[in-house]
């Protein structure tokens, strides 16, 4: 029997395992980890440059007046998420280390996912013009915003490379400038960069693996796998499937209660539970020390996986649940990707 697509690991998941076990047998050290991390800094600029350049300014102006959908997102994405990971540290203590737990806290922090809450959403037939917006808007509040909450939620449980200011600072200068540059630029590039999907797809993932090996080779050479024990990764398995259990569960419920539309209520689930892989990695890399940033982003790596499987079973379901032609037409928007 074929096992349902949504279970087969996608090709970069399988890169990041990959990227894990060689950093985890062949872990970079003195000059070449000072050369690698410079690598590493540039592409993520050169990623968050290209989205920049990606993102359509009119996909945002034709969901930006949806103000309540939005509204609810980020409070579900920066409010709802934090609590659950507090709310949750008497059942997630026991099962995993407490480094792990400082990771799932920073998840908890983290803004949601752009292009798979999109994809989703639109395969699911939700109002994907709101969910540009929304998921374009959570990632950018999150560039600030992610910073001040690890100094409120994250701090206690691990070391940080400085100020909540510091932190956001740094932040700003690797990933908002280059965004900011991308967006001025995009009246020029805009276009090319549109042609060209699989460069951005290519920057992307690239960048990704490189934090991941750079992060995981610093972990390696200070002994993660020692202090790791198999028991914990079970855990910590469990602990992300319950925690985006109750987040598909509690936006759902709320949405319904707040008498949103199918379609938003369908944007709402998928902006509001998911959470940045692109985002997280280089924020990890920038937030907490070297020798701490393999143990923090396994969670999320972890989540991420999770959340996919599941999210496309979900759209997959709800695009079937009722035909084209039982569903109310709705007038094209601008932007929708």
């Amino acid at each position: 029997m074929r096992r349902p697509p949504f279970l087969v690991p996608d090709n970069f998941t399988l890169a990041l395992v990959g990227t894990v076990v060689f950093a985890s047998l062949l872990p970079c050290a003195g000059q070449t980890a000072v050369a690698v991390n410079w690598v590493t800094n540039i592409a993520i600029g050169l990623l968050f440059f290209l989205h920049g350049a990606k993102l359509s300014r009119e996909a945002v102006v034709a969901g930006a007046t949806h103000w309540r959908l939005h509204l609810l997102v980020l409070l579900s994405t920066f409010v709802m998420f934090p609590l659950l990971g507090l709310a949750l540290k008497p059942l997630v203590a026991p099962l995993v280390t407490p480094a792990l737990y400082t990771g799932i806290l920073f998840l908890c922090t983290l803004p949601s996912t752009v292009q798979s809450s999109i994809a989703f959403t639109s395969i699911a037939r939700g109002n994907v013009p709101a969910a540009v917006c929304s998921a374009s808007a959570s990632s950018l509040i999150g560039i600030f915003l992610t910073p001040a909450l690890v100094s409120i939620v994250v701090t206690n449980h691990a070391a940080t490379t400085g100020s909540g200011w510091h932190t956001v600072g740094a932040i700003v200068m690797q990933l908002l400038v280059p965004f900011v540059a991308g967006q001025g630029l995009r009246p020029l590039i805009g276009p090319w960069i549109d042609r060209r999907r699989a460069l951005l797809r290519f920057v992307d993932q690239g960048s990704i693996l490189l934090v991941v090996y750079t992060a995981f080779s610093e972990a390696v050479n200070e002994g993660l796998w020692h202090h790791l024990p198999l028991t914990a990764l079970a855990g910590l398995f469990i602990v992300n499937a319950l925690l985006l259990a109750a987040a598909l569960g509690i936006t759902s419920f709320t949405s319904k209660r707040l008498g949103f539309n199918r379609e938003d209520r369908i944007t709402i689930i998928f902006c509001g539970s998911k959470k940045s892989l692109a985002s997280g990695i280089p924020m990890a890399k920038v937030i907490f020390a070297s020798q701490a940033v393999g143990a923090v982003v396994l969670p999320l790596m972890l989540f991420h996986q999770v959340q996919l499987m599941v999210c496309a079973a979900l759209a997959q379901r709800w695009s079937t649940r009722d035909s084209p032609a039982e569903r109310p037409s709705r007038p094209a928007r601008a932007g929708a990707e």
